[in-house]
């Protein structure tokens, strides 16, 4: 590939394709762009060598098919409906969403980095799991903060704007599956709704599923070989006063295949202000969100269950509200 973006047919919609091996000031502003306009991209290199080796790749897919296909009674241990746990294995069809059932099984696990003895509260099975996830989850983090330092180049943010503590808490990796469904009419793997972390890096399965909202429509996407797929999520939005989007995507099922994926995500630490940066803010550019803390905002947005709700409102009698009603 030549061009930074693919070539996508008139009157189709896709997601914009970005050559991490092109010039830098050129990915920049392409990762900009793609921020600007659409809130997803998909990362590649000519060479494959955007520092998540194929063979990383490949043994996380592994293990993710070994996990899930473990005995029940081997995951039994992992397994939790509280969502403040940090480290569970859980099912999604106890849920309903908007009348339609919530059709995924998910290993959901904290990485500190370096990732230490936060292993050793990961699942044991299958017996390389443990190193897998260390080793992807080290080199898809990396991944992520230089997208973040390329971003900055583009904005004319200093290099390590987003180093501190609105990346610093520990990564979340989710290993996810979506069983062949019997009936996808009333049952979706995953219901529309933006990522509350900063920045989502997707390891996409080959079976089709994910879809994103674009002008009221949702549309497929088709991931290309060694990719991730990244999106942005609400506090980048927030940070960048709007700049950048994040957009609601959703996963579907089908009858047929199953589908697992690998989602990483760089997340601000509990304490961190959520808040419109300076650097965005002027006299014809005032705040459009209000300052929370990445904990407080949480919280508010597992309530509200959509959008920006907990940072756009300037109510701020709703907010304890809700805050009083989750506690």
């Amino acid at each position: 590939m030549g061009d930074l973006h693919e070539s996508i047919p008139e009157g189709v919609v896709s997601l914009p394709v970005i050559d991490l091996s092109l010039d830098r000031d050129q990915v920049s502003r392409a990762i900009l762009d793609a921020g600007t306009n659409i809130g997803f991209f998909q990362a590649i290199e000519q060479v494959i060598n955007h520092g998540v080796t194929e063979q990383a790749m490949r043994d996380m897919e592994a293990a993710c098919r070994e996990f899930f296909a473990l005995p029940a009674e081997d995951k039994a241990a992992f397994y939790s409906q509280d969502n403040k746990k940090t480290n569970r294995y859980f099912s999604g069809s106890t849920y309903q969403t908007g009348g339609n059932k919530y059709w995924m099984d998910c290993l959901r696990l904290g990485c500190s980095i370096p990732v230490g003895d936060s292993k050793n509260n990961w699942p044991d099975k299958p017996q390389n799991l443990r190193g897998v996830i260390e080793t992807f989850t080290v080199l898809t983090r990396d991944m992520g903060m230089e997208l973040l330092r390329l971003l900055c180049d583009g904005m004319g943010l200093r290099p390590d704007y987003f180093d501190g503590n609105l990346g610093g808490a520990d990564v979340i990796v989710t290993l996810n599956h979506y069983p062949a469904c019997p009936d996808p009419s009333t049952m979706i793997g995953l219901p529309p709704h933006c990522d509350r972390n900063l920045l989502s890096l997707l390891l996409p399965s080959t079976v089709p599923g994910l879809q994103f909202s674009h002008n009221g429509q949702w549309i497929d996407v088709q991931p290309l070989p060694n990719a991730f797929i990244v999106n942005f999520g609400l506090p980048l939005e927030v940070v960048t006063n709007g700049m950048l989007k994040s957009i609601e995507h959703r996963v579907v099922t089908n009858t047929t295949m199953a589908r697992t994926s690998v989602g990483t995500f760089i997340t601000p630490t509990k304490d961190c202000l959520i808040t419109p940066a300076e650097e965005f803010l002027g006299e014809e550019n005032p705040p459009r969100y209000h300052a929370v803390t990445y904990g407080d905002f949480n919280r508010i947005h597992s309530i509200a269950k959509h959008g920006l709700s907990s940072v756009k409102t300037t109510d701020l009698k709703k907010i304890e509200e809700s805050l009083r009603t989750e506690t």
